[in-house]
């Protein structure tokens, strides 16, 4: 059987065709997603405060840990994001532990859901954003309910002001 011209150019043209993944663009991608990877995931945990609360300001500089957050504003007390009292209910209080704040954090002893849960459930420290309009004795009363509950170090977040140069 006689091979026509056509046939042979198309035998020819299809040799050169070479099938598979271009590795090129597949490797830029990984690069593009090892270098997002790598400057996300930085070491500084930056805390974010709710806006009715305004921090006092200091120039220390050393960074916060993971730990258990308590925020205190004018009106909740909120433990790791969840409101757990009213802020009056707790300046009226005459006791100095505050039973739902201690439940809460007695609970998140018992929360491990990941690896991050596991630090702040195995950490025995608290982080404390109060309002600069708090009394002093309603953060007293907190910190009290804290080492009650087992959490002895206690900080007490702050804004951080801009070096004097």
């Amino acid at each position: 059987m006689k091979v026509s011209r056509r046939m042979k150019r198309m035998s020819s043209t299809n040799k050169h065709k070479a099938g598979g993944l271009s590795l090129v663009s597949l490797m830029d991608v990984f690069t593009i997603l090892v270098f997002f990877l790598l400057t996300n995931s930085s070491s500084d945990e930056v805390l974010t405060n709710p806006k009715e609360i305004a921090l006092p300001e200091s120039s220390i500089e050393t960074k916060p840990r993971t730990t258990i957050v308590i925020f205190v504003g004018a009106e909740t007390i909120l433990v790791q994001g969840e409101i757990v009292m009213l802020t009056a209910d707790a300046l009226e209080q005459k006791a100095e532990i505050l039973r739902p704040v201690k439940d809460k954090l007695l609970a998140q002893k018992d929360n491990v859901i990941g690896v991050s849960t596991k630090a702040i459930a195995e950490s025995t420290e608290v982080t404390v954003l109060a309002d600069k309009k708090v009394p002093f004795y309603l953060l007293k009363k907190i910190m009290t309910t804290s080492t009650s509950s087992g959490y002895e170090k206690i900080s007490l977040a702050v804004i951080q002001k801009a070096a004097k140069s």
